[in-house]
């Protein structure tokens, strides 16, 4: 199986990213852990291209089709080796966030993305993504004063950015699966189980 955790940054992916590995484990599934971009050798370099502020003039683009690099390579070198062999791929963020942060959010065109990104990991899409929900001024503020390259583009791109994630969902809610982001984190982490219930009892 194949899950995803996504959502806007600050959100509390890792936190609950840690969580659902914990509960995995603990059921008895040998899992692989992996982010996007990076995860490998050439995705880690990507990866620094990206969220480094190295880079402040690099186009849309440009952007969109390295995150897609990377993810190819994460695909072929993690994914799909871990699940031939039977384990439980976790990824903090996959291509829904290509879709989101740069079509939605930054203006080129979702659909494109979608089927580049398709191309890219011969249609391999996660089980089940979860979204985790967070209103974007909330998210920002955890933050902090520290962000990345993609992360200092402000509230305003972040409320682009959860807007993207909502209408996505609208439209495959079988698969992607919005989850609150607010309360307690053990409070979220009961809510991701129950949204990854129906499809780790149907393994």
């Amino acid at each position: 199986m194949f899950f995803a955790f996504d959502g806007v940054d600050g959100a509390g992916k890792s936190t609950q990213i840690a969580r659902f590995v914990g509960w995995l484990e603990a059921q008895g599934h040998a899992v692989t852990l992996c982010r996007d971009p990076g995860g490998t050798e050439l995705g880690e370099a990507i990866r620094d291209l990206l969220l480094g502020h190295r880079h402040a003039g690099m186009s849309l683009p440009t952007e969109a089709l390295l995150y897609m690099a990377a993810r190819a390579q994460l695909v072929a070198e993690m994914i799909k080796p871990a699940l031939s062999a039977g384990r439980v791929v976790v990824s903090d963020r996959y291509l829904l966030s290509n879709v989101v942060y740069q079509g939605h959010a930054g203006g080129l065109e979702p659909e494109n993305l979608w089927t580049i990104g398709r191309t890219a990991t011969g249609g391999l899409l996660p089980d089940i993504t979860f979204v985790l929900d967070l209103p974007a001024e909330v998210a920002f503020q955890r933050l902090g004063g520290q962000t990345d390259r993609i992360e200092s583009r402000g509230v305003e791109f972040q409320e682009r950015v959860r807007a993207g994630f909502l209408e996505e969902a609208s439209r495959d809610r079988a698969h992607i699966k919005i989850v609150d982001a607010q309360g307690s984190a053990d409070e979220v982490a009961a809510r991701v189980l129950a949204a990854a219930a129906v499809q780790i009892s149907g393994d």
